[in-house]
């Protein structure tokens, strides 16, 4: 039997694999000189806060590892969900990437985002912190027991700032008021940067954020630090003295990771470029002491290890918000 395929058939194949022929030589091409263009790293958060503060630090020492320039984006709103939702539905060629933080594991169990953390491919972790409980230095509190009697006894709830609703920050302080038996009244912001800056102008009563984001003005004496939501105290400065809620009989531990991360289905070479990249520069010791001045826990792992943080701390979260009813 003859198989007869019609003149108008064949061109339309021959079309077909003449286009994913001249598509996979593309691809091979771009990887090859991969990076030819500006890479874009996107911050889901305000410019001020320790996210943003370490994505420059990283971008500049980039410089030394790659031709091409990073560029830093922020992009707020929706605890990180607006700026990481542009990242996972980019296209994976590497020139657009992420400063994750735990919050991309939060927030797709809140309902406030479509994505998954298996939308994205975790690239290098930077750093690790606790959560601290910060008040202004003029509060009439100066213990985290002082604080909690206070929040007990107060006629109106505490009012604490986060960097947005499903945002780490607000799950430490919904955890805290379910440990300690009371309500507080959460006010989001975009970012931890600009609730801090209300904290200082007095408009709330303390914030629940990483170490970095208030370290500047503990170091002045403008914020007082009353506990650190971790097994063990922080090393940082201005943070050793102060301690673990753990110490003060609240069994609490929680905290953040900052990370590169691109969008799923990433090329492997371009992911290999981009992760030695990634890791060469935040090996380099000006991010290291940028990163302690800063007061940011200098954590650094590669991506396969990362993936497995984000996969446990998703599980972990999911778990919580479950238990605390805060969909």
């Amino acid at each position: 039997m003859k198989l007869r395929i019609s003149t108008g058939k064949l061109l339309a194949l021959t079309s077909s694999l003449f286009l994913g022929v001249m598509t996979l030589g593309a691809n091979a091409q771009s990887a090859a000189d991969y990076p030819n263009k500006t890479i874009e790293l996107v911050v889901p958060f305000g410019a001020g806060g320790g996210t943003d503060v370490l994505a420059r630090v990283f971008a500049d020492a980039a410089k030394k590892h790659t031709s091409q320039q990073i560029t830093v984006m922020n992009k707020p709103g929706a605890s990180g969900g607006i700026g990481l939702t542009e990242v996972a539905s980019a296209k994976p060629d590497g020139y657009k990437i992420a400063m994750v933080t735990v919050e991309m594991a939060i927030i797709p169990h809140m309902g406030i985002v479509k994505f998954t953390t298996d939308d994205f491919t975790p690239i290098v972790r930077l750093n690790a912190d606790p959560i601290v409980l910060t008040v202004r230095a003029e509060a009439p509190w100066n213990t985290v027991e002082e604080f909690m009697e206070a929040a007990k006894k107060s006629k109106d709830p505490m009012k604490f700032g986060n960097a947005g609703t499903g945002g780490l920050s607000h799950m430490a302080a919904e955890a805290l008021s379910q440990k300690i038996g009371t309500t507080f009244t959460h006010v989001p912001f975009q970012g931890n940067a600009p609730a801090v800056v209300a904290l200082l102008g007095g408009h709330i009563d303390a914030v629940t954020s990483s170490p970095s984001e208030v370290s500047t003005f503990v170091s002045t004496g403008k914020l007082r630090p009353l506990g650190v939501f971790a097994d063990q105290r922080f090393r940082g400065v201005g943070f050793d003295q102060i301690p673990t809620l753990k110490e003060r009989k609240i069994d609490l531990s929680m905290g953040t990771w900052r990370g590169i991360a691109g969008p799923k289905n990433m090329p492997a070479d371009v992911l290999e470029k981009l992760s030695a990249i990634s890791v060469k520069t935040a090996n380099e010791p000006a991010v290291k002491e940028a990163m302690e001045k800063q007061n940011l826990g200098y954590a650094v792992t590669d991506g396969a290890n990362f993936k497995k943080q984000i996969t446990a701390d998703s599980a972990l979260f999911k778990q919580l918000i479950e238990k605390l009813g805060i969909k």
